[in-house]
């Protein structure tokens, strides 16, 4: 159980560093979406391998479409985007606030809310608003990519609510390969739309955006969610969903301590606030059922 707990931790709280280091001189869609293809192809292949039951219905199949679109696409790619501009800890920050839009969608959906998960929410909040004031803000992390990181957060948010609510295939790595694959799919047809391969030349591509790339595929993709998947079987979820609050600070350190980001005094009280308002929303209404990794 460590060592798969030490996995979510750890490879889900770099991710956010191996993003910003592949889209310096990889086109954004187009890395995240074959980053999905390939990682997606391996697991569902790894499923096939085991002979277990890869038979799905219609509604199935679009639900894994709804979920990992919304998750994959909505959440991960626009949190690649938007890494162009903004800084990896700062990204990992405000998308830390995931398990509080889930609060909100709850409460539209007007499911009953506690007054903890009230306060969690408002205090979190505040500490995103922390993190967006004018002059706050690092020099190249502009206002619009910081508000495309907040949207994939709603994003993320609303697919992990979805995900509770569609019928999905009962194995979670199955599940999981073919959402990977579809959002994959819709990424890298967008990217082309978009004219990213044009504009790629795979000489411009440096060593170390080719390793983070590597990195997001076998140990982000694969090695991280087969260990999510062990995890939700075999832990109990308020222990496994702790990584919700533990990853935004391993991406701030991390990002600092490797890429020289900076942390001042703004950023470490907003984390403080955020990772305890998720801690707080977490375990007293609930919402780790419906929380989807981060990156």
């Amino acid at each position: 159980m460590a060592g798969a707990l030490a996995i979510i931790y750890l490879v889900w709280g770099s991710t956010y560093l191996a993003i910003r280091v592949m889209v310096e001189t990889v086109p954004p869609l187009l890395g995240a979406g074959v980053r999905f293809l390939v990682a997606g192809a391996a697991m569902y292949a790894w499923v096939r391998l085991r002979r277990d039951a890869t038979r799905i219905t219609r509604e199935e199949l679009l639900g894994c479409a709804l979920v990992g679109i919304l998750l994959m696409f909505g959440g991960n790619g626009l949190v690649t985007v938007a890494e162009r501009d903004v800084p990896s800890g700062l990204a990992a920050l405000l998308i830390a606030s995931v398990p509080l839009w889930i609060v909100v969608l709850r409460a539209v959906w007007r499911e009953r809310l506690g007054r903890m998960s009230a306060l969690g929410v408002f205090a979190g909040f505040a500490g995103v608003a922390l993190l967006l004031v004018p002059g706050e803000r690092p020099e190249d992390a502009s206002l619009a990519a910081c508000l495309l990181v907040v949207f994939a957060a709603m994003c993320w948010a609303g697919g992990s609510f979805a995900g509770s609510r569609v019928r999905l295939p009962a194995d979670p790595l199955y599940a999981t390969a073919l959402q990977m694959l579809l959002a994959g799919a819709a990424m890298t047809a967008v990217g082309f739309v978009a004219g990213e391969p044009w504009s790629l030349e795979l000489s411009g591509v440096s060593g170390d955006s080719w390793l983070a790339f590597g990195y997001l595929i076998v140990v982000g993709s694969v090695i991280a969610f087969t260990a999510y998947a062990w995890l939700l079987r075999n832990v109990p979820l308020s222990t496994v969903t702790t990584y919700a609050y533990v990853n935004p600070v391993i991406a701030v350190v991390l990002g600092w301590a490797i890429l020289s980001e900076p942390v001042g005094a703004i950023t470490i009280a907003a984390t403080a606030v955020i990772v305890a308002s998720v801690a707080v929303t977490v375990r007293h209404e609930g919402t780790e059922r419906e929380v989807e990794p981060a990156a």
